[in-house]
């Protein structure tokens, strides 16, 4: 008995180290009191936030002061910067207009009216002639698409057409076919040829590669390859004549049909840079001695080196005309300038 009793107390400590120490966890043999010490420290951190919002509620004020004031700031250099880019890009246009100037050549003739500026170029290589103009309009109204005049069922020449609208610059415009109505023949366009807003005719889908090529009111070259007239009417197109092919899209050349490609004939083709002045080009061909004429992947190479942004064929071979001031500048290849349905002039 004396034994029990003096290991009792013994095996009552083993048993307790072995309940808190074995698999229940130190936390559940802990006393049942209040830490009021960890009270006191939960407190103090609740007034050090407290403290810190009120300094970062104060820092965030300033910090939106500052911004506004930067905000004020940053609105007058933009005002600033933006009036330099107004000169910048007065200068930057007069350095592009001395850089397409120096790729053409020397200017043989210019003319300048109160609707528009047109410089003259010749093009003249060991077997290539022709005459190139690049005309500003400052006024669009100033460029028209001439329709051969009903009563001229046989069409009407490019100085003709100038003559007659007294125009200073023009050039052929679209193809166009022969067609006979009550025995009488006429001269009529091909595809669709837009005058004032509205065709002549009724719309033709594209076909045989054919595009339309035309002018904007704001005298923006548009036009491509449409089967439906509302793609047409998408363009705002306010005038036009059509033929083949698209040369030059976005500074990209276009794949050129195999039939089209490579045949050197006299051309018409119609351009524009990205500064909004027109691109015209007359290259004559057919005659041996003097120029036998250009294929239209030559031509493209020519339009890329020159840097227009868009291009067009017009109607070539006998129908190629470049008319300045009244005068047949080329020499067409018939001999003589040939009738067409449409021309493109240029009003002073």
């Amino acid at each position: 008995m004396f034994f029990f009793f003096t290991l009792a107390p013994l095996l009552g400590i083993i048993i307790g180290f072995s309940l808190c120490f074995g698999k229940i966890t130190y936390t559940d043999c802990r006393p049942l009191s209040v830490d009021t010490t960890n009270s006191h420290l939960t407190l103090d951190r609740l007034l050090g936030t407290f403290d810190a919002l009120k300094t970062a509620n104060k820092s965030l004020q300033d910090s939106l002061k500052e911004e506004e004031a930067f905000f004020q700031k940053q609105q007058e250099l933009l005002k600033e910067l933006s009036q330099k880019s107004r000169d910048q890009q007065l200068k930057s246009e007069k350095v592009y207009e001395e850089m397409i100037v120096s790729r053409l050549g020397k200017p043989i003739k210019k003319l300048s009216t109160q609707n528009t500026e047109i410089l003259l170029f010749e093009l003249k290589k060991e077997d290539l002639r022709g005459y190139m103009a690049k005309v500003r309009l400052k006024n669009p109204r100033s460029l028209r698409i001439a329709l051969a005049p009903a009563e001229k069922e046989s069409g009407e020449t490019t100085s003709a057409a100038v003559k007659r609208l007294g125009a200073v610059f023009g050039v052929n415009g679209g193809g166009f076919a022969k067609s006979t109505k009550n025995g009488t023949m006429r001269l009529v366009p091909m595809g669709n040829t837009m005058i004032k807003g509205e065709l002549v005719g009724d719309f033709v889908p594209s076909y045989s590669d054919l595009s339309f090529a035309g002018f904007t009111k704001e005298g923006k070259l548009v036009g491509g390859v449409y089967d439906k007239e509302e793609d047409l009417k998408k363009t705002d197109a306010w005038q036009g004549v059509s033929f083949v092919p698209v040369l030059i899209k976005n500074w990209q050349p276009v794949e050129i049909p195999k039939k089209w490609a490579r045949q050197r004939q006299p051309r018409t083709v119609l351009g524009q840079y990205p500064n909004g002045d027109l691109f015209f080009i007359v290259v004559d061909g057919r005659r041996s001695n003097w120029s036998k004429g250009i294929s239209l992947e030559e031509m493209q190479v020519t339009l890329m080196r020159l840097g227009v942004m868009e291009a067009f064929n017009l109607d070539g071979g006998g129908s190629s005309s470049f008319v300045f001031q009244g005068k047949v500048m080329n020499k067409p290849s018939d001999g003589k300038e040939r009738s067409v349905a449409t021309n493109i002039v240029v009003l002073p």
